[in-house]
């Protein structure tokens, strides 16, 4: 008889983000075009510097490098930082095999199995996976759509703390909700997790794509040095999400001596990537306004369209490149797959990500989905007009 596989094995959630993935390959056959709105690949080009590394790259091995990432790629993340206004030494910072790499590594440093990361959401599903993956347990608090998907009640959050929590996580802005925390919230947040002793582990890989306003990092002021993580991505910042280069940075020390540990067991991140990643920084701000401006006039375009379907409900999100709305359906995860299969207009049609997926409170989220906006905004406009019509012609319409 064959042995049963590991009770992690057989929790591990599959992506909700790719659960249409086997329809979407089948009716890409079909439609003349499908607008793929449901997963975060931007479609900006990778700069050409970073490119022409790759095809310039001298040496004739490409040899394993040092398991916290490269000292000087680690020094252009410190000066990175600083012009964020984050005060980080090369050594406060870790290179990781992509952001996802530096999530588990932080969840395999702070927890034990069992222990509890406490987690707004909706929030990145794949969150749940890596909890997963180290026996940590994710514990939500929802924030609501009517708020625009902001840091719900302080007290509300404390209420989630037990003897077995050892961290808060956010994600600034957000994903799948675009939302950007305050100050007075990050302050908020801070004082909590200092009463508590427990973490707070902040991803700022969006940190770039804020539109309203300043981003607010939780190591950008002094006196959080030991209870201070940011996981972080160079995925959707340069568009290298195939590249796999992330980083930790704490000044905690006994945190980042951890995960160094860990990163020697998996030897080393990518090499060349870092070479890479080096000439890429050097863009410097012209290159991320640039940026900025086209995502925030997506963002338009999305809202505008959104504010057009009778029965959508949506706030304006101020960061990332996502939207989550609210849609008058019963049940997303229906009406995507039939969007996607049975309806289309000019023989084009949307995918779109089902909102529930992006929760761990069951039974909610249902009427909700997930709007990524990387593509140009006027196959975005086409892209809200199919939408509408959609809804209009579904069957499942309350």
């Amino acid at each position: 008889m064959t042995k049963s596989i590991s009770n992690r094995g057989q929790a591990q959630p599959a992506s909700p983000m790719r659960r249409l993935e086997a329809p979407y390959l089948k009716m890409k056959n079909v439609r003349s075009r499908i607008y793929p709105l449901n997963i975060g690949q931007p479609d900006i080009e990778t700069p050409a510097v970073y490119m022409d590394v790759y095809r310039n790259f001298p040496d004739p091995t490409i040899k394993y490098g040092p398991s916290g990432g490269l000292p000087e790629y680690r020094k252009t993340l410190s000066t990175y930082y600083e012009n964020c206004g984050i005060s980080l030494t090369p050594d406060e910072i870790l290179v990781t095999t992509g952001g996802s790499e530096a999530i588990i590594f932080v969840f395999a440093a702070i927890t034990d199995p069992g222990d509890e990361v406490i987690v707004p959401e909706p929030f990145y599903a794949n969150y749940n996976g890596f909890a997963n993956m180290v026996g940590a347990r994710i514990v939500p608090v929802t924030s609501r759509a009517e708020t625009g998907y902001a840091l719900p009640p302080i007290r509300e959050v404390e209420e989630k703390i037990s003897p077995r929590t050892r961290a808060v996580m956010i994600c600034n802005p957000g994903n799948p909700t675009g939302y950007a925390y305050t100050e007075e919230e990050i302050e908020m947040l801070k004082a909590l997790c200092l009463k508590h002793d427990i973490f707070l582990v902040s991803d700022e890989v969006y940190r770039e794509f804020v539109y309203d306003g300043t981003h607010h990092s939780i190591l950008s002021k002094p006196g959080f040095d030991d209870h201070g993580i940011i996981v972080d991505s160079l995925s959707k910042r340069f568009s290298l999400c195939g590249a796999r280069l992330g980083q930790v940075a704490s000044r905690n020390k006994d945190v980042m001596d951890a995960i160094l540990k860990m990163g020697q067991a998996r030897l080393c991140p990518p090499t060349v990537e870092q070479y890479a990643a080096m000439e890429v920084h050097k863009l410097g701000q012209d290159y991320f306004d640039k940026i900025r401006s086209e995502y925030q006039k997506r963002r338009d375009t999305v809202f505008d369209g959104l504010m057009e379907i009778d029965g959508v409900f949506c706030k304006k999100p101020r960061g990332a490149f996502y939207i989550q709305a609210k849609l008058p359906v019963k049940n997303t995860v229906e009406f995507a797959h039939w969007l996607l299969t049975e309806f289309e207009l000019d023989n084009e049609t949307v995918l779109v990500a089902p909102g529930n997926g992006f929760y761990a409170t069951k039974d909610i989220g249902f009427d909700e989905i997930r709007i990524a906006y990387i593509i140009e905004s006027r196959q975005l406009a086409k892209a809200m007009r199919i939408l509408k019509e959609g809804l209009r012609a579904y069957p499942g319409q309350p």
